[in-house]
């Protein structure tokens, strides 16, 4: 198999998987426990807290350990919003479902919901920001770069507005980290999702950076791991793990990114010079290095996925997350598509072990299932379709 789904999920690094044995199955001690075996663990946790928060430029005590970025998501709503009831939250119209499920509930729950518009780009307008803040505003959530067109938020921008007002702004960061520079205090933000897998570690497990001095109620209650904000006994090897991933992506950022551009800017080259009515969706200068969203006019993206899949390649029509809803995208939507052009999408998501072979024969399997895609299809007397194929 080609696998292009990076932004759903990461082929797990063999680094990772060798630290994580260990506490698999010799140092199985519970992390609060007294005797060797629990000091093992917890230092283990200690050493992956400050590999987490290396990668990001954090003190080790602003990282909080959960089951994965959604939990981080809503840790960060919830926990800010339980500080301030009948509050109002500015968010996006284009962030994850794991930021618009909350954001809804808590609607419904008395707290004023402010959703900012996009561009045709995918990217918000900072005078936006500014003109929907009021006195009531709490907490303000805009992610870093969006998980289906790759769009990179103007972050700084936001945090100093907010930081003005002296609102807590917190930043969906799930696809971003590992794959771009990333400086929480450069940046000046108060609190950002991290997810493992996304990053070449292991699934179940994640973190939320909290910028010490911003209080948070706990979402979680029990035995007061995690200082108190998220009970439960630590996930030990996949901690470790996640740790080992961000000490890996530090130390292979540069090189990575370069790596990745060049294969996605060759695929992203190609496909709209060899194949006719296509559009690159996104931002083409902020956007995330290894993605690229397409529009093929005249297919159905579920269809290609399913023609590409056939010939080994792995891709998607956007999140993965939202595959169960059988919605169309809201993202695409916000950004002024047509219900043409958004079941028309595929994104292809490039990973450290992508090679130039890979995205060479992916542009090759790409021409031959269009084409023979757009030969049946019901609009191919609206599109001359005339290809280089």
């Amino acid at each position: 198999m080609i696998y292009l789904d990076n932004a759903a999920s990461t082929q797990i690094h063999e680094d990772v998987l060798n630290s994580m044995l260990p506490y698999l199955k010799e140092q199985y001690g519970n992390p609060s426990s007294i005797h060797r075996y629990g000091r093992l663990a917890h230092k283990a946790i200690e050493k992956a807290r400050k590999q987490i928060a290396s990668l990001i430029n954090a003190d080790p005590s602003e990282i909080l350990f959960t089951s994965g970025g959604t939990e981080s998501n809503n840790t960060a709503l919830r926990g800010i919003s339980m500080k301030n009831p009948a509050s109002q939250i500015i968010t996006s119209s284009i962030e994850h479902d794991a930021i618009l499920e909350p954001c809804k509930q808590l609607a419904q729950n008395g707290f004023d919901v402010d959703y900012l518009p996009v561009n045709q780009f995918g990217m918000i307008e900072c005078s936006d920001l500014k003109n929907h803040i009021s006195k009531k505003t709490s907490l303000v959530s805009i992610m870093f770069g969006n998980n289906e067109v790759g769009t990179i938020q103007p972050i700084s921008e936001i945090a100093k507005i907010c930081n003005e007002h002296k609102i807590p702004f917190h930043t969906d960061a799930i696809q971003a980290v590992g794959k771009i520079p990333i400086d929480v205090k450069e940046l000046g933000v108060d609190l950002l999702s991290i997810s493992s897998h996304k990053l070449y570690g292991p699934k179940g497990v994640g973190a939320l950076y909290i910028k010490n001095g911003i209080d948070i109620d706990p979402v979680m209650l029990g035995g007061g791991q995690e200082h108190g904000l998220r009970s439960g006994t630590e996930n030990v090897a996949s901690i470790v793990g996640f740790g080992m991933a961000c000490e890996i992506a530090k130390n292979n950022l540069n090189d990575n990114i370069i790596q990745m551009k060049k294969l996605r800017d060759t695929l992203v080259e190609k496909i709209l010079n060899e194949i006719p009515e296509v559009v690159l969706n996104g931002h083409s200068q902020f956007r995330l290095p290894n993605n690229a969203h397409f529009t093929f006019l005249g297919v159905n993206g579920e269809d290609l996925i399913i023609k590409l899949d056939e010939y080994g390649i792995a891709a998607s029509t956007g999140s993965a997350c939202s595959v169960n809803t059988q919605k169309a995208s809201h993202v695409l939507q916000a950004m002024g598509f047509s219900l043409e052009q958004i079941t028309g999408s595929l994104r292809l998501t490039i990973g450290i072990f992508n090679d130039h072979k890979e995205i060479e024969k992916t542009i090759d399997v790409l021409k031959k299932v269009v084409g023979e895609l757009r030969s049946v299809s019901p609009y191919k007397e609206k599109y001359s379709f005339v290809s280089k194929i």
